[in-house]
């Protein structure tokens, strides 16, 4: 009877231990979970914050008409303002991009504003003026450039009679340049209202 009832704990004990996990590994398996769930948390949090900030630099390049972000060069910069001298007014940079040609007709006593699609660009290109002491010269806003119709006949029928107009890389494919300076990616064509008035006679 002795010998009976003192196998019987161990007997309950060891079927028990069969259906009930260690306490240890229990223990990893939540640490595995844990771990698997912040991974993927900041795997999913990289991806979004990269699409974010890549998207404004890659939808350009997808459009009908491609114009991705080129940062001017220093010689384009100086090239732009080299059709700007004797002239006063204000200037306005479409596609302004970081800001580089907006700031330099700030520094050189223009009021400038540039209008860019990208939104990173423009905020980065606002501290850059701020930087450069010129913020209260140079503004930036954030606009899309080919929601502009006929973006050629906008600036025929609104400049003013003394205005000119500056293309860098990208001529005006219906305008005669009066002004043609650099060469290459650095070519600078500059455009005056007499263009525009001849402009408007064409069918």
């Amino acid at each position: 009877m002795e010998g009976r009832g003192g196998t019987l704990p161990e007997t309950l004990e060891e079927r028990q231990s069969g259906y009930a996990l260690p306490t240890s590994l229990e223990a990893n398996g939540l640490k595995k979970s844990s771990w698997g769930f912040l991974f993927t948390g900041i795997v999913g949090g990289t991806l979004v914050a990269v699409y974010a900030v890549a998207t404004p630099f890659i939808t350009p390049a997808l459009r009908k008409i491609c114009l991705p972000f080129v940062p001017a060069t220093t010689k384009q910069i100086e090239n732009v303002v080299k059709t700007l001298r004797s002239r006063s007014g204000p200037l306005v940079d479409i596609g302004s991009g970081d800001g580089r040609i907006v700031i330099a007709a700030a520094k050189a006593g223009f009021t400038a504003v540039g209008y860019e699609l990208n939104p990173w660009l423009v905020w980065y290109s606002r501290y850059r003026a701020w930087r450069e002491g010129v913020q209260h010269s140079a503004k930036f806003h954030i606009a899309d450039l080919w929601k502009m119709q006929q973006l050629e006949k906008k600036l025929e029928l609104e400049l003013e009679g003394d205005a000119r107009v500056i293309a860098c890389r990208f001529p005006f494919p219906n305008w005669t340049p009066d002004q043609v300076t650099g060469e290459g990616i650095d070519t600078v064509w500059a455009y005056d209202r007499s263009t525009f008035r001849g402009s408007e006679k064409r069918p």
